[in-house]
């Protein structure tokens, strides 16, 4: 999206046009929430309103550059499978390889992921989706509450419904207040949660000025529990996303209180992992432009101007990278650039085991990585990490594919446990996957604080058992 956006001129426009990652974000959410671009300006971007017609040839152009260059986004894999769904034949020989289909969190989808289920199963014939509408919160990223309000009577006969009450984590003071709020609703599935444990502890709404202020509340409370034989690894503080816990962690340090974090930067979000990923991404498809584009500029050297030159001469020679070691780099990159082809050479050379590629690729990356990042130690106990994660994969198309598609969950500096103390706080974003990293005094210290169950994707069977579960015939 930078790149055409950057080829269009659109950044050197006289007033501000929406950088890169809002044009991401209006382009998905109208492709997602299927409605017109104007819909989507209106209601979610308004000051982008005077761009309408600037942002619709931005969105043609991205297109037509991902398909030269043979590429797909997350929402390209939603929409090209709606679009083979629509095809009878198609659509039937998908849907002969389930039994049945279960689809989990129904009430965070979108209309083209609804659309490609009813295709799959037009009469409902061994589809069940599980959610509940009170945990509805997506809707900034397209998600409706209709899909699963109407799931019902989208099917003859109607979908049978069964609601699943009982919650096996929270208190029931903590079930009334939620019950309570649920009822506020204006339309629903009826539910009311019950609990077998019961408790004199009432939950607590606090109010306090300010951010320093909630801090400083929550570190109180923290030290008056200690204080009163509830040790810190049995606390836990939740946040909705990482960077809501900033002010509460220098509070927390300034207190002498250990804590462990879960949650935060995802692996591959990490950008010495994403080098590492590129490189492995444009031995796999030269004709990959972004990928390229963000190796080209690891160089000495090596500006968006010279990376675009390279990926011209690329271009004008077929996309065969070996051609690269007959463009003239600037002066500064001359030393570094018969190495870089010849890692380049050798990741696409059918001889050179998968096994051993990484290792290639690492040798090559480690000065760039001195280079250009603090903390290159730290990094580097990263990039073993998905060293190791890569040798479980077969080769290196598949490694691509499923790294990019259930990605690892956090770098080596967002995770672990303090090594000199015994007891430590755990703060934790809830949606966070620490558990599927060892993170089992996360899960039980949290386990309690979510009435609604929407806690560790871990802990899926404790969701499912407090949701309301949607079946058609």
């Amino acid at each position: 999206m930078d790149l055409v956006r950057s080829d269009l001129g659109l950044a050197r426009t006289r007033s501000r046009f929406p950088k890169k990652g809002t044009c991401l974000a209006i382009y998905s959410y109208t492709v997602n929430a299927g409605c017109p671009l104007e819909e989507t300006l209106a209601d979610s971007y308004p000051w982008c309103d005077e761009w309408e017609a600037e942002l619709k040839r931005l969105f043609a152009a991205y297109v037509a550059a991902k398909q030269r260059d043979n590429v797909l986004d997350y929402d390209d894999l939603l929409l090209y499978w709606r679009e083979a769904v629509q095809m009878p034949g198609i659509a039937k020989q998908m849907r002969a390889g389930f039994d049945h289909i279960l689809v989990d969190e129904y009430q965070d989808t979108n209309r083209l992921q609804a659309a490609i289920l009813l295709a799959l199963a037009p009469d409902g014939a061994g589809l069940t989706v599980v959610g509940d509408d009170a945990q509805s919160i997506y809707a900034f990223r397209a998600a409706t509450v209709r899909n699963i309000l109407d799931f019902p009577d989208q099917f003859s006969p109607r979908a049978t419904v069964i609601s699943l009450e009982h919650n096996y984590r929270s208190t029931q003071p903590i079930l009334k207040a939620a019950n309570a709020v649920i009822a506020q609703a204006s339309e629903g599935f009826s539910k009311t949660l019950t609990s077998s444990k019961p408790s004199a502890e009432l939950p607590h709404l606090v109010t306090v000025e300010d951010e320093m202020a909630q801090a400083v509340c929550v570190a109180d409370q923290v030290l008056e529990h200690r204080e009163a034989g509830i040790e810190l690894r049995h606390q836990a503080v939740l946040f909705r996303t990482s960077h809501h816990s900033a002010r509460l962690e220098v509070e927390l340090a300034a207190r002498n209180i250990p804590f462990v974090k879960y949650g935060g930067l995802k692996f591959i979000e990490a950008a010495h992992v994403k080098d590492l990923l590129a490189i492995l991404r444009w031995a796999e498809n030269p004709r990959d432009a972004l990928a390229g584009f963000r190796v080209l500029q690891l160089l000495p050297g090596i500006g968006p101007a010279s990376a675009k030159k390279a990926m011209a001469h690329l271009g004008e020679h077929g996309f065969d990278l070996g051609e690269l070691a007959g463009f003239a780099p600037p002066d500064t990159t001359a030393l570094s650039w018969p190495g870089f082809c010849q890692m380049l050479r050798r990741l696409r050379d059918s001889k050179t085991a998968w096994a051993g590629q990484l290792g290639l690729v690492r040798a090559w990356y480690q000065p760039h990585l001195e280079r250009l990042y603090d903390y290159a130690p730290s990094r580097a106990g990263d990039l073993d990490q998905l060293e190791q994660i890569a040798m479980g994969y077969p080769n290196r198309e598949r490694f691509l594919s499923e790294v990019t598609l259930d990605p690892p969950d956090a770098t080596g500096a967002d995770a672990g446990r303090p090594g000199l103390d015994e007891d430590y706080l755990i703060l934790s974003d809830p949606f966070c996957q620490g558990a599927r990293m060892g993170c089992g005094l996360c899960v039980e210290s949290c386990r309690w604080l979510h009435p609604l169950g929407y806690g560790h994707r871990q802990s899926g069977a404790d969701r499912r058992r407090t949701a309301s579960a949607l079946s058609a015939r």
